[in-house]
């Protein structure tokens, strides 16, 4: 099934952060699966890519178990894929998850520069353009991934959402497009430090830019009813669960 990433939709979009952890280690097929089942869509993940150069899906550059740890960069992928991180999971490959949820859209945070390619590549091999949306904390690497995948959905980096900044807090949405083109979301946290990044204010002022907001991590349902009235497009979440019941309901 084709689908557009960011498809006109009814209902506020949850992404379950690394999957629903309910029991299960996170960022693991298992962690996907009950996502999908407790009616989340959208599934938040991040890659790294190993010393053979498969994409695999964890969080932190290095797994650590039982007091050992190993470096993602340093070991082939059978080394890892034979780690048990609980409850029988192990590592997936980015292709394993998209290949086992074809009909689900995937957040991808590339974390490392080297995994631009494999997770490209990763998501060619699925035929997924259409239901990724790829990002990166670092602007090069989100560059390096846009660049193998066009038309993709990207959001932007923090050195783009820095220099947006200035813009969103004076409101003035044409710089804010100015700085963001062809950049269609920014996935922020409610607050940095003492800033305050999401506010109704902003959020409108987005959406006069043509740009949708979606903020990270929000676990607390008073705040999800909160974001859901200021008109937020995106919750990402480890709660999917919570989420799901607070704004569909």
């Amino acid at each position: 099934m084709t689908v557009s990433f960011l498809a006109p939709q009814k209902n506020i979009r949850i992404f379950a952060h690394r999957g629903l952890a309910a029991g299960v280690p996170e960022n693991t097929l298992a962690a996907f699966s009950a996502a999908v089942a407790a009616g989340a869509d959208y599934i938040e993940t991040d890659v790294h890519v190993t010393q053979d150069g498969i994409c695999v899906i964890h969080h932190d550059p290095v797994v650590r178990l039982g007091g050992t740890t190993w470096q993602i960069a340093d070991e082939p992928y059978e080394t890892l894929r034979a780690l048990d991180l609980g409850a029988g999971e192990s590592i997936p490959r980015l292709a394993d998850a998209l290949s086992a949820f074809p009909e689900v859209r995937f957040n991808i945070d590339v974390k490392a520069r080297d995994a631009a390619e494999p997770a490209a590549q990763a998501v060619i091999d699925a035929d997924a353009i259409d239901r990724v949306l790829v990002t990166s904390f670092d602007e090069a690497t989100r560059r390096a991934v846009t660049a193998l995948l066009p038309g993709v959905t990207t959001s932007a980096s923090s050195r783009l959402i820095i220099a947006a900044l200035p813009w969103m807090l004076l409101g003035i949405p044409s710089r804010v497009a100015a700085v963001l083109s062809g950049i269609p979301v920014v996935q922020i946290p409610e607050k940095r430090g003492f800033l305050r990044l999401v506010s109704p204010r902003m959020v409108r002022v987005m959406h006069r830019a043509g740009i949708e907001v979606h903020v990270w991590t929000i676990n607390d349902p008073e705040d999800m009813a909160r974001l859901h009235r200021w008109g937020v497009e995106g919750i990402v979440t480890d709660r999917c669960d919570v989420a799901v019941r607070m704004t569909r309901s």
